[in-house]
């Protein structure tokens, strides 16, 4: 199958009137996308389109034309939340397709064309909706269709609900998950390689839509700073966000970061606001939103909100009926007191709220589908040259993520792992299922936590745009940080790269001028402190490893000897919780002994 991108020759707006008076407009990649169909007319049809680029648009037009031509009597759109669900019958009310999105069984009445119903639902009586596509010919919208693959149940429900449907549309912004469940009606591909990758029809990817003006720029401000906890065996431990240390003690110290009781959270919250009021002078509506892991976590970030601005952010706990209607009245607030939400995961995927500018990424989830889908919510244009600011802590996994934004992916299906290589999707997976619950109940996870957070400190980092970094680092109120939370709201694109690259040359030209006693913080350009990966970390032990068993060979003596003798010279800890840095020395030293004996 061959995947088409948007058509570059058409305007973001064209035709100027969707010919069914579905729409006030179709961009061009929405109009694409339907002539692709509508040549082909096939039966499943997956679209693939950058969160925030109009995915439900598309879909109702889509969905009134095959009404309309009566190729469908009846629509059924499956969503991943209650939220969600609602939010589809509203929108398809808009252009006149009536959903019911409280049907629970038996007919349904006439005045509605079809229902809007959650995986979850699907999953409880999949039977009943099989029979209702059995009855009338059925369009079937599957929303953000990698959650039919969330667990074995649900995608075996869909499956058998929606295979005699005449016709099914599969929607995603990101078609990619971190397991190998297959998810049902999308078509997978092998490549030269034997693996298997999701094949989409259609693809409108971020940074095309980037290019459409169909999407924000998103600007990225990283903080690291000091991080102390004590572990369970009762030991201390200090470290820096970003500098190279093991898995364990990476999530360690992003959880001491996060820990409300640290300086850390007060700082970043106190910069993301100051941000977002600065963002406000071009965006005079600019909301902001903390996606925290707990409930726990949201209160108390709720309180150091209502602390620094003075006035009560909405505080979003749960997906219930409640929540919608917080989630909506926020959305729809033209209070200017009305500046921050705070919620658990669920305003993570597919929510719409179009004034939301900047994010605060508090949680410690990190997939890139999660990743992705949260900062969806902040990318939604409504006007040329919004930006988006999302604050990040300084870790490796995540700085990655937002350097890959316009990075299109497949889900693939193989994932074969090479002899003596650790499985980098391992990780990921129960990460995973923690970020799809559609309940934020607290799980008592903290009382098990193997350390305690003891204290935290926050620096300004980095900004990261468009793949590039920029910025030195800086303490927090500085006027350092100052210059980079003070970059207009409305800017074009390339605006935003000259400008930070303007920040960056005066803030260089001004610590140069510092006497020595005040130069305190790393004084190097971002691009020159690269943070070092926990895959980096492998390969560098891995070619240590290398070296010291081909030394063994070469000497003669054993490997805890020469691992011995290297942390004797190098000095240090053992390999598995040496840094970088003395790793490469340790590589240099091996390097240097075996020349020697030559």
């Amino acid at each position: 199958m061959t995947t088409t991108t948007h058509s570059s020759h058409l305007s973001p707006a064209f035709p100027g009137r969707a010919p069914w008076g579905t729409a006030g407009k179709l961009r061009a990649w929405q109009q694409s996308a339907m002539d692709r169909y509508l040549g082909e007319q096939p039966r499943d049809f997956l679209a693939v389109a950058t969160p925030g680029a109009g995915k439900t648009t598309f879909a109702l037009t889509l969905a009134s034309w095959l009404l309309h031509h009566h190729v469908v009597q009846q629509v059924t759109v499956v969503a991943p939340t209650e939220h969600l669900k609602k939010q589809w019958a509203e929108a398809a009310a808009r252009i006149g397709i009536k959903l019911d999105p409280e049907y629970s069984a038996g007919p349904l009445s006439k005045e509605y064309q079809g229902i809007a119903v959650t995986y979850a639902g699907v999953g409880v009586r999949p039977m009943l909706h099989r029979n209702r596509v059995e009855q009338r010919k059925t369009l079937v919208i599957l929303d953000e269709i990698h959650h039919a693959g969330d667990s074995k149940s649900w995608g075996e429900a869909c499956l058998e609900a929606f295979e005699p449907a005449t016709r099914r549309l599969a929607l995603t912004g990101t078609p990619f998950r971190s397991d190998t469940n297959p998810i049902p009606f999308v078509v997978y591909e092998e490549g030269n390689d034997g693996i298997r990758r999701s094949a989409a029809d259609y693809t409108y990817g971020y940074g095309s839509a980037l290019g459409d003006g169909v999407v924000r720029p998103v600007i990225f401000l990283s903080y690291s700073g000091n991080m102390r906890w004590r572990t369970k065996a009762g030991d201390e431990i200090a470290a820096r966000l970003g500098e190279p240390m093991t898995k364990d003690a990476v999530s360690q110290a992003w959880r001491t970061a996060l820990d409300p009781r640290g300086d850390w959270m007060p700082n970043v919250l106190r910069a993301a606001d100051l941000r977002l009021g600065e963002v406000r002078k071009g965006i005079p509506d600019a909301g902001g939103l903390v996606i925290a892991s707990d409930q726990d976590s949201a209160r108390a970030y709720a309180k150091l909100l209502r602390e620094i601005t003075g006035t009560k952010p909405t505080l979003v706990l749960s997906d219930d009926t409640g929540a919608s209607k917080r989630i909506d009245e926020f959305s729809d607030s033209a209070d200017p007191d009305a500046r921050w939400m705070v919620a658990v995961r669920m305003v993570s995927e597919g929510v719409d709220v179009p004034r939301l500018a900047v994010g605060v990424y508090a949680t410690t989830i990190s997939t890139p589908l999660f990743f992705a889908q949260a900062v969806g919510r902040f990318v939604r244009s409504r006007r040329r040259g919004e930006t988006a600011s999302v604050f990040l802590p300084t870790i490796p996994d995540l700085l990655g993520f937002a350097g890959e934004m316009e990075v299109e992916r497949d889900h693939v299906l193989d994932k074969p792992k090479k002899e003596g290589e650790e499985d980098p999707y391992a990780e990921s997976e129960k990460e995973m299922e923690e970020a799809n619950r559609e309940q934020d109940e607290d799980t008592g996870e903290e009382e098990t936590l193997p350390f305690e957070a003891l204290e935290s400190d926050a620096v300004f980092d980095r900004v990261l745009y468009d793949g590039a970094e920029f910025g030195m680092q800086a303490h927090p109120g500085s006027e350092e940080e100052q210059d980079y939370l003070g970059i207009p709201g409305l800017l074009e694109p390339d605006q935003v790269q000259l400008l930070l690259q303007k920040r960056q040359a005066r803030q260089i030209a001004h610590s140069r001028k510092k006497p020595d006693e005040e130069a305190d913080l790393l004084e190097l350009p971002a691009e020159r402190r690269p943070v070092v990966s926990h895959k980096e970390m492998l390969e560098l032990r891995k070619q240590l490893n290398t070296l010291v068993g081909a030394y063994v060979h070469q000497s003669g003596k054993p490997h805890g000897v020469i691992h011995t003798e290297l942390r004797r010279v190098c000095g240090g800890p053992p390999s598995a919780e040496a840094t970088a840095g003395q790793l490469r020395q340790r590589i240099d030293k091996v390097r240097e002994w075996a020349t020697r004996m030559r």
